[in-house]
């Protein structure tokens, strides 16, 4: 399998560039924030695997968010992967390279976006198929990167991923990104117990920084 297959980034996802990747202590958790989120302007969100009860609560999610691409994330084994796709996932983000997972996503007509850090690493998922190669932990470079990663590969999508603030997604976004993936500075101390008011102005501010960004 080359390339040639490639299953792309969900539109809504594409033209928003601003992924949302939410751990919780659980998926019970999950719609109060999900609620706020989508109220101020997501359109893509990444449910993590590392929340327990993700799978099962995936297709009342997406049913819920029906305006939303409701990807899944965290997928590192095969069966989860399957589970994912049958519960209706928009789309699947893995943080390691592995060929095997990626072959499976396309396969099954689903977008999914690897992770990896080095060259080597990036193209072997590009190259397998990859809707995007997520840059991942992104603290690690420089938005600089995607500019070097697009001498080799040019048609490369990048999208970047791990301490990503708001001023970081500009940076990443200018740089060439084909989006930016977000977590924590985004969502703060939402599931603490935080101020869900403080949740939907952050939202805002990053909604309206990536859109200013021109395409």
């Amino acid at each position: 399998m080359t390339g040639e297959h490639r299953i792309p980034v969900p539109a809504r996802t594409a033209e928003a560039r601003l992924l949302v990747v939410v751990r919780a202590p659980s998926a019970e958790a999950y719609a109060p924030v999900l609620d706020v989120l989508v109220e101020h302007g997501i359109r893509s969100i990444e449910l993590t695997l590392t929340t327990p009860g993700t799978l099962e609560a995936l297709p009342a999610l997406v049913e819920r968010y029906e305006g939303v691409d409701v990807g899944v994330g965290t997928v590192l084994r095969p069966d989860a992967l399957r589970r994912a796709v049958d519960g209706g996932a928009a789309y699947l983000v893995t943080p390691v390279t592995d060929s095997g997972l990626v072959e499976s996503a396309v396969a099954s007509g689903t977008a999914i976006v690897p992770g990896g850090l080095t060259p080597t690493e990036l193209f072997a998922s590009w190259s397998r198929g990859a809707a995007a190669v997520k840059v991942f932990p992104a603290s690690q470079v420089s938005p600089g990167y995607v500019k070097d990663l697009r001498g080799p590969f040019p048609g490369m999508q990048v999208v970047p991923s791990g301490g990503i603030d708001l001023d970081g997604a500009e940076a990443w976004l200018r740089a060439g990104a084909a989006a930016v993936s977000v977590g924590g500075p985004l969502l703060g101390d939402a599931f603490a117990g935080g101020d869900l008011g403080e949740l939907g102005r952050r939202t805002r501010a990053f909604v309206e920084r990536c859109d200013a960004v021109p395409r």
